[in-house]
């Protein structure tokens, strides 16, 4: 993955647009309109005040569905995703959660997206929703057959679940690559604005530069200005959510002056 020609950056920030709760889920207050307002009030807060791009995600829609979505968050989800892509011109991308993929490439094919999260790509994770297992084999497939240029972040023991087996840290990022085919990883904290370990984050860029693997590693979790520069000095770019926020409530709105602090403190912005 191009990082500087997706975001025009080396070291981008991609800022989280956290979704309330989507028709259909329990927490859905009945505001469609109110939604994709946020939504779009949300992004152009992060790209008025320096973020590369952002990701636009389901977070409100818990308890999130363990395989695919139903057909109607699909449906809101592209009509979000295309209301910000005709009204901004920075690059974004889609999580759909749990570990959709499927409906994940679906909206971003159809609306602009240019990248796709993808919470488990590969390999087994316990998780509250169950054992989920990486689809990568259907996720390659289907980005073919829907002809999207549209690339696959794939995380690294993604936050809020468990390792399944005894395959190790190292093992889990190369595999997401060689045999996963991802186009960059994501290496992220225990759960949602949980700082990511320096550690891991170490073992995972020894790993893919041991083994010749041309692609990018982002942080996924838990970056404040108080440790953006020290990760971005490892880290090929952030997505950052929670430290964005209005009061560093992660489904609060993205608060602007939390944007502009945090991207004065990053390397290159």
């Amino acid at each position: 993955m191009d990082l500087a020609g997706t975001f025009g950056s080396e070291t981008p920030i991609v800022g989280m647009a956290h979704l309330p709760p989507l028709p259909g889920a329990p927490g859905y207050a009945g505001d469609r309109a109110g939604i994709r307002a946020r939504a779009l009030g949300d992004a152009r807060t992060l790209a008025d005040n320096g973020c590369d791009g952002l990701l636009v995600e389901n977070y409100g829609d818990a308890p999130y569905h363990p395989g695919s979505v139903p057909a109607h968050t699909v449906a809101e989800l592209t009509a979000v995703c295309r209301e910000l892509g005709i009204a901004l011109e920075a690059p974004f991308g889609v999580n759909v959660l749990r570990s959709d993929a499927t409906a994940a490439l679906s909206v971003a094919a159809a609306t602009g997206g240019r990248f796709v999260r993808v919470n488990v790509h590969t390999g087994v994770r316990a998780t509250d929703q169950g054992l989920l297992e990486g689809r990568a084999h259907e996720t390659l497939r289907r980005r073919e057959r829907l002809d999207a240029d549209v690339a696959v972040l794939a995380d690294v023991a993604v936050k809020h679940s468990g390792a399944v087996g005894d395959r190790d840290l190292a093992t889990v990022a190369v595999e997401a690559v060689d045999r996963g085919r991802a186009d960059a990883l994501v290496v992220s904290g225990h759960a949602t604005g949980a700082a990511t370990e320096p550690e891991a984050l170490a073992t995972v860029l020894d790993a893919r530069d041991d083994h010749g693997l041309a692609v990018p590693v982002l942080v996924g979790s838990g970056v404040a200005p108080e440790t953006v520069g020290d990760l971005l000095d490892l880290a090929d770019g952030a997505i950052v959510g929670t430290a964005l926020k209005e009061g560093g409530e992660t489904a609060n709105p993205v608060d602007a002056e939390r944007v502009r602090a945090l991207v004065d403190a990053a390397p290159g912005h």
